[in-house]
């Protein structure tokens, strides 16, 4: 199917992400996909450096007639995030994604697609390689890590890049112009825990949550889905509330930037609480079910006879573990009093994972008010301590993008957006993180804007792209790049 995304237009732009999309690329595994595009590069004749950390820079003279533009940035990361549903078999270390059409969209077979950020990456590519296309003086930029760290931008040096104006070609709705973003953190509780045997009279049980929308987890964190490790421990208390349970493991979630869709556990009952505890579960799966009807349509919750674990969480363990999931903050923290509807800080309990003696939790916390996340984050802190946690870790902290909505970009392409499409676009900051706030660091000066088509569900095996948008975004785009102003 492939080679029928080729065809799709434009096909230039289709063809080289299709031909990215055959390329592996997960986040901090990007050595095939950086050979790529450096031999990209070079076979186009073009001045191809590779950063110490892996970001790859390819300058490409104007076109004839735009030698005296003012050279622009062109930029997208390479890596892309890695999700598939539970039941199917792929490896990404080593497959390409498996694309198909359905309708007006493009969607992967199970996995997640890689239109983030990999139609920004095929647009960049295909500015590159054209020959007629007009165009100013264009570095491109293509940094590494961007969905688990944002490594590739925070190693970027200063004095790589010339231009004064940023193109960013990572958002997804092709209405939006964003000038602004959320700074982020991660934050990490890992120890080891006491365990204890297995005694006689208990029956064991596997407890599954499935099924749930997932997401993107500072795009989408403000629709309310469902997240796999909160409803999990939810489970988890009530019953152990009510009958008295011991956990054996726990393993829920995958990346700090997905709110997780799945979650497992084993457990034992005492074979003389089994009866009481089937209707309190039917009845805890019905009041979870319906709360998310909605967000979460196809949300499933088992749990069935399993065999006899080795092992057990000490009891006491297992009541500050659930007490401190309960009251570790998920989902929206505040919403911004500046910007109506934009959420200004958040968090995504992304990982739980507690086996064979020794634990790990996984947060990411976003905000575009540092101050904020720092607060959030002692809140976050502060959950973990009641369980004893001996390690909390914050790391990977990048800064937000803080508006400048009167940079000469910014109006230039607004105006443009309404005189091609007859209406305004939305110009706005968003909640994800993006590169900028970091970038400009080091450009303080640069102009930066984002954009792009029409993505969908980034960040799950739900993603998909649509391209009629696709073609609006590229003639929005190659008109961008002849208005670019003069030196």
């Amino acid at each position: 199917m492939n080679d029928t995304i080729k065809q799709l237009q434009p096909t230039e732009l289709w063809r080289h992400f299709a031909d990215l999309n055959a390329v592996p690329r997960p986040s901090k595994k990007e050595e095939r996909v950086i050979a790529f595009i450096k031999a990209f590069g070079e076979g186009l004749g073009l001045p191809t450096v590779v950063d110490k950390v892996g970001n790859i820079i390819i300058k490409k003279p104007a076109s004839s007639g735009m030698e005296d533009r003012q050279t622009v940035v062109l930029q997208s990361h390479i890596d892309m995030v890695h999700q598939k549903n539970s039941d199917t078999v792929f490896d990404f270390d080593t497959q390409g994604i498996e694309m198909y059409i359905d309708g007006d969209w493009v969607k992967a077979k199970g996995t997640t697609l890689g239109a983030d950020n990999g139609i920004g990456v095929a647009a960049i590519m295909s500015i590159l390689s054209s020959t007629d296309i007009v165009h100013p003086p264009i570095e491109a930029l293509f940094t590494i890590d961007e969905e688990t760290g944002m490594t590739g931008a925070l190693n970027l040096e200063g004095g790589m890049l010339e231009a004064k104006i940023m193109l960013k070609l990572d958002t997804e709705d092709d209405d939006e112009l964003t000038i602004g973003c959320a700074g982020g953190v991660d934050i990490t509780a890992t120890s080891a825990y006491p365990t204890a045997s297995v005694g006689d009279g208990n029956t064991a049980f596997s407890l599954s949550v499935k099924g749930l929308t997932g997401g993107h987890s500072g795009a989408e964190i403000h629709l309310g889905r469902g997240n796999a490790n909160k409803i999990m421990n939810r489970i988890l208390y009530t019953l152990n509330k009510e009958i008295g349970i011991s956990v054996s493991s726990i393993d829920g979630g995958s990346l700090r930037n997905a709110i997780p869709r799945e979650s497992k556990a084993v457990l034992l009952v005492a074979q003389k609480d089994v009866a009481n505890a089937q209707p309190i579960f039917a009845n805890l799966v019905a009041d979870i079910k319906a709360e998310y009807a909605i967000t979460d349509a196809h949300l499933m919750i088992e749990m069935n006879a399993t065999t006899i674990p080795e092992s057990i969480m000490d009891k006491d363990f297992q009541a500050k573990l659930f007490a401190a999931l309960y009251a570790c903050p998920n989902g929206i923290y505040r919403m911004s009093p500046a910007i109506e509807g934009l959420v200004q800080s958040s968090n995504n309990v992304a990982r739980v994972l507690l086996q064979n003696g020794n634990y790990s939790i996984q947060c990411l916390t976003r905000s575009s008010v540092d101050s904020e996340k720092t607060d959030l984050g002692n809140a976050i802190s502060a959950a973990f301590e009641m369980m004893n946690a001996e390690n909390i870790t914050f790391s990977g902290s990048y800064p937000g993008w803080e508006p400048r909505p009167d940079a000469p970009i910014i109006k230039i392409m607004s105006e443009l957006y309404t005189e091609l499409f007859g209406e305004k676009a939305h110009v706005n900051a968003v909640h994800a993180g993006l590169e900028c706030g970091i970038l400009g660091t080091n450009y303080p000066e640069m102009q930066m804007i984002s954009f792009g088509p029409n993505i969908y569900g980034p960040h799950s095996p739900d993603e998909r792209v649509q391209i009629s948008s696709v073609q609006k975004f590229w003639k929005y785009f190659l008109e961008t790049l002849k208005r670019i102003p003069k030196n």
